[in-house]
């Protein structure tokens, strides 16, 4: 083949540079960002997970819910993010540099989960252990993150579900979370993306007159 040299040194150039721009340029442009101090709230935001969710976010991980959960709330006219409760803003990249692994997901199967632990109204511990436990049409039951056992010769737990219905137990018997499904929800618990950063603000239609 002639010029064959050539060609494969033009075909490394090309892969190159377009590695360079989209790693190099996205590092130049989001390596630098840090937390934003608060002066009124005296601490930096985003917060680090703390102890309890830093280990949930490896149930989360784990377990795949990032393949049918998002974490990442559009910003308006890109999607009905905020009309859903899915949060007051759009995500932005300061969100997500305290996160060991960051988990956009991959489709919405499920609801947005970027602001969960926010969002109106309130989900609680109790919500979320009955929403695993049961499942939903679109999600499957995680019920061996739970432990059905007697409660004939032991003190009832604190955490135990309290279910109706179809998934009521039969009296004697308890429901209980294990230690992965406490820990999956605490991070649940902690995901939020409240704090107003400058760069989430909307950008504002130019008017008529302006330069």
């Amino acid at each position: 083949m002639r010029n064959g040299f050539l060609f494969f040194l033009g075909l490394f150039a090309a892969l190159a540079l377009s590695w360079a721009g989209i790693v190099l340029g996205s590092n130049a442009q989001l390596g630098q960002l840090a937390p934003l101090m608060d002066e009124n709230e005296g601490k930096a935001f985003p917060e680090r997970f703390p102890g309890l969710a830093a280990q949930g976010e490896k149930v989360y991980r784990d377990l795949g819910c990032a393949t049918c959960h998002t974490q990442q709330v559009r910003r308006p006219g890109f999607g009905s993010d905020k009309e859903r409760g899915w949060g007051d803003r759009q995500s932005v990249a300061r969100d997500y540099i305290q996160q060991p692994v960051v988990h956009l997901g991959e489709s919405r199967i499920g609801p947005d989960l970027a602001n969960v632990g926010a969002r109106k109204p309130a989900y609680d511990e109790a919500d979320l252990y009955k929403l695993l436990y049961a499942g939903t049409d679109t999600m499957p039951s995680y019920r061996f993150l739970f432990e059905t056992r007697s409660t004939a010769d032991r003190q009832p737990s604190d955490y135990a579900l309290r279910l109706t219905g179809k998934l009521a137990t039969p009296s004697g018997v308890e429901v209980v979370p294990t230690e992965r499904a406490r820990l999956l929800v605490a991070y649940l618990l902690s995901l939020h993306q409240s704090y107003e950063y400058p760069e989430a603000r909307p950008i504002e239609p130019a008017k008529e007159g302006d330069k």
